[in-house]
């Protein structure tokens, strides 16, 4: 009898000894669930980029070259990149500045065209949609209303044909004779022909992206686009420009 109630309390005692091991046992460690990869949403703007900047959004015409493009064999001609031009980025709420505004330039009676047409918004470059100015040394320049400061100029000189225009200068200036604070964005003039100073910029053939250069912020009412013909001809063209900025306030 004694010996069958201690053999009931150990038993007892090795049960109570199991559930409470049962009940202290961590359970095993699980990996962390990662959240699921988000998906665009159609329509919804680009995401900032590192430093709060954003894509530029830039329209482009169509492709006009006719047959297959000759190679321009120039060493001061850049090599074509081969591929999309990557986005620009800048602050959010930048725009083309230019659209609508006044232009003038060094040729007040274009041989094709109204200067108008240089800031109509209008960049396919078709038959009557250029401008053409005449021979040897021009300028173009836009009046943006009001100081801004700017990002980016494009331009769209001529994009039927493969061919590169010399001596291309962009400047920024906060007057309409160029005198205050000018700033140089482009200067590909390496001879100093146009009096520019010497440019350490390559000719570069011109296609339907047009070219943007980098403005790195600078501040102006007036931007001015010489050049000195091309290596078809000696006319100098403009299809559109557009200048990319913000007003100051």
């Amino acid at each position: 009898m004694m010996k069958s109630h201690v053999i009931g309390t150990l038993v007892a005692m090795a049960a109570a000894g199991l559930l409470a091991a049962g009940c202290q046992k961590k359970p095993e460690s699980q990996p962390a669930s990662q959240p699921a990869a988000r998906q665009p949403v159609a329509g919804e703007p680009a995401p900032a980029a590192a430093g709060g900047l954003v894509p530029v959004e830039i329209s482009l015409p169509a492709p006009l070259f006719e047959g297959t493009p000759k190679p321009v064999d120039d060493p001061q001609i850049e090599k074509p990149l081969g591929k999309r031009r990557p986005p620009f980025l800048a602050p959010p709420g930048t725009v083309n500045l230019a659209l609508g505004r006044a232009v003038t330039s060094s040729d007040s009676a274009p041989v094709i065209g109204d200067l108008e047409q240089i800031t109509d918004g209008k960049k396919e470059g078709t038959d009557g949609g250029f401008v053409e100015l005449g021979g040897g040394k021009q300028w173009v320049q836009i009046d943006l209303g009001s100081p801004c400061t700017i990002y980016a100029v494009a331009v769209w000189h001529y994009h039927k044909q493969a061919r590169a225009y010399r001596r291309v200068v962009v400047q920024i200036a906060a007057d309409q004779d160029m005198l205050s604070n000018i700033r140089t964005i482009y200067n590909s003039d390496r001879d100093n022909t146009l009096g520019l100073g010497v440019g350490k910029d390559k000719d570069y053939v011109d296609t339907h992206e047009g070219r943007l250069m980098d403005a790195g912020g600078a501040t102006g009412q007036f931007v001015r686009l010489y050049s000195n013909g091309n290596t078809a001809n000696d006319a100098n063209h403009y299809i559109e420009v557009e200048v990319y900025g913000k007003r100051a306030p």
